[in-house]
């Protein structure tokens, strides 16, 4: 199992999900990806749930509260860094937003949210006691971050210049749209496409697929709790994946790495 101690710079290290009901939400996912919740008290009444795979922290999950209205549920994708502070101010350089931070989140780490220059939002960690996922690229884990943006040379400048990813553009499949894929130090980090007007109103935003051992299986499972399918079962190349919208409303993909 890919078990992992520390993450590259530059590389994504954690997701976390904003939800409007915590239960339904850990409900969901326990069931659709094997996981198991660490409730920890984050302060002011909020509870910040460490979600678990054998053992391994996989991702964090917490209730929205008061004062986040007119925000909708929402995964959040953060990338590893050595110094936020230093990272924020190279963001804003490049022509980035700062959303929140830079700051502390107890002994675990510093954190910071920025919006690149085409709106999409990310989380920047600079890890202390916590190093973000445990487990990766395996069953029930985050396997996938990919890019929606309306303006990909403008994004992929952004990156390039925050975090020295380079990228590659290709068509997958036969569906003959542009396919951009980062690397970082030659290791692939994410994935990009431009927002389509048949998508309709699709804000920039990155979005996270977890791992899953059997994609159809998993589908028909987060259809039969709810989910409404996005994307229906596809195939590009080895790998098999969905999108779709949990039952609080939040996106999300599942992907399986066929033989």
């Amino acid at each position: 199992m890919p078990v992992v101690t520390s993450h590259a710079p530059g590389s994504f290290c954690w997701v976390d999900l904003s939800t409007t009901d915590a239960e339904a939400s850990k409900n969901f996912y326990s069931r659709l990806l094997g996981w198991t919740s660490i409730d920890n008290p984050a302060g002011e009444g909020m509870v910040y749930s460490m979600m678990q795979k054998d053992g391994k922290n996989v991702c964090g999950l917490y209730e929205m509260v008061p004062g986040m209205e007119g925000v909708p549920p929402h995964w959040s994708s953060y990338i590893s860094v050595p110094d936020v502070d230093a990272a924020v101010e190279k963001a804003t350089a490049a022509g980035g937003s700062v959303i929140m931070g830079p700051g502390d989140v107890f002994e675990a780490g510093r954190m910071a949210f920025v919006a690149d220059p085409t709106g999409a939002v990310f989380g920047m960690w600079q890890p202390g006691e916590h190093i973000g996922a445990e487990l990766i690229y395996a069953p029930g884990a985050l396997g996938w971050n990919e890019l929606y943006t309306h303006e990909p040379d403008a994004a992929a400048g952004f990156y390039d210049t925050i975090f020295g990813w380079s990228r590659a553009v290709n068509q997958p499949g036969d569906q003959g749209h542009d396919y951009h894929e980062f690397t970082n130090d030659g290791n692939p980090v994410g994935g990009m496409l431009q927002i389509r007007p048949e998508w309709g109103e699709v804000p920039p935003n990155w979005s996270v697929y977890f791992c899953v051992d059997d994609c159809a299986a998993s589908l028909a499972e987060a259809e039969g709790m709810g989910a409404e399918v996005i994307v229906p079962l596809t195939r590009v190349e080895n790998i098999q994946f969905a999108f779709l919208k949990d039952p609080q409303g939040v996106y999300v993909g599942i992907a399986q790495v066929m033989g």
